[in-house]
């Protein structure tokens, strides 16, 4: 696909359409209709960014395909030009009020309207890229929790920025009745809106399905199995892939269970140094009979668990390679006897970086069992 905007010209005339095409296609992606009702049906098969067009045209003229145009919600705000021989000043202020972003007149400068294409695209992509960054954060938002667990001996830190409108990253957690917690990391494959709505959507998956069954099972691998079996049977989520980790954390007996559907493996942090928390199985969303297992690992003193999103290990560092698993591991080593172990870690790998930040979302969970029974306020 073209990274070149895409302009729609609308022009009866075949000589000047030909020459609008060739000219305007030096700079842009072109396509091109003789009249309104042509114009429509190109436009469903592709948007454009941009659309100029003749007033005077026969079957459909400019000003009804303008007015067709702003009817519909899917292209209302699609920018237009008309380009035009209709000079006078009734027919200007009629297209004006009508919501044309310009109005120029045969015979034209090509260059200039080149120029006034250029700038009106330019504006409308940093206002759509403004609109989806208020989106996205909005999105992110609810789907992060506002407040953590709090149990003595434990200290508990979450810490998530999305890069600009963000992608898929979920986390999320709850109280069961037996004293224990359970904790959901998750990544919805793909970037910007469309992901995070699809990461809303399978965060209330989630939810309900815990929700639901926490009566009959904490076994995070039995949610994890009906969580799959929803997202593949769901019409709207066809399609949609996701890496989940399911943990239940026992505080009162230092353990931890969990099952894991290709999510980034978490690091166990020991005064002993840092190793991977092994298993992980086949992400949600391929096959309808996968089935997923319960593992459990304790929590040693003055250990910490650290689990993350993708934009851990992937971030590139100054010699050009990813950090990996084994570079997270350093950082949470290095991070585990320090006050602030989250900002610690993000810091260290930063200043190992090739870029100054992040390049994808972050979301970290870090759950530590302090050397003493006294708790600590994340």
């Amino acid at each position: 696909m073209s990274a070149r905007p895409h302009v729609l010209v609308v022009e009866d005339n075949k000589t000047l359409r030909r020459l609008l095409e060739y000219r305007l296609g030096k700079v842009f992606d072109v396509s091109v209709a003789e009249n309104g009702e042509r114009a429509l049906q190109a436009v469903e098969v592709r948007t454009p960014d941009i659309i100029v067009s003749d007033i005077m045209m026969p079957v459909m003229d400019g000003f009804a395909l303008l007015a067709a145009l702003r009817a519909d919600p899917a292209t209302q705000a699609i920018p237009f030009i008309f380009l035009t021989a209709k000079s006078d000043d009734l027919s200007r202020q009629k297209g004006l009020k009508k919501g044309v972003d310009d109005y120029l007149t045969k015979p034209f400068d090509v260059d200039r309207l080149i120029t006034r294409i250029g700038q009106i695209v330019q504006r409308s992509q940093v206002y759509q890229t403004k609109l989806n960054a208020k989106i996205g954060r909005d999105f992110s938002d609810r789907l992060l929790p506002k407040e953590m667990p709090d149990e003595p001996g434990y200290r508990t830190v979450f810490f998530s920025r999305p890069k600009e409108d963000g992608g898929g990253d979920l986390f999320d957690w709850t109280r069961a009745q037996d004293g224990s917690y359970l904790f959901t990391v998750g990544d919805i494959m793909g970037k910007g809106l469309q992901a995070k709505f699809y990461a809303f959507s399978f965060l209330s998956y989630i939810r309900s399905t815990v929700h639901a069954m926490l009566r009959h099972t904490l076994s995070p691998a039995t949610l994890m199995t009906r969580v799959n079996e929803m997202l593949i049977q769901d019409a709207v989520l066809e399609e949609t892939f996701a890496s989940l980790l399911i943990m239940r954390w026992e505080p009162d007996k230092n353990r931890i269970i969990y099952a894991n559907a290709g999510h980034c493996r978490p690091i166990l942090v020991t005064p002993d140094g840092p190793g991977l928390v092994e298993y992980s199985d086949l992400i949600l969303g391929l096959d309808p009979n996968t089935t997923y297992e319960d593992r459990q690992l304790e929590l040693p003193p003055d250990s910490a668990l650290l689990c993350y999103t993708d934009g851990l290990n992937e971030q590139v560092t100054k010699s050009g390679a990813m950090f990996g698993e084994a570079g997270v591991a350093l950082g949470a080593q290095a991070a585990r006897t320090t006050d602030q172990p989250v900002h610690s870690l993000l810091s260290w790998l930063l200043r190992r970086s090739e870029e100054p930040q992040f390049g994808d979302d972050v979301l970290v969970f870090w759950l530590q069992r302090l050397p003493n029974a006294e708790a600590r306020a994340a």
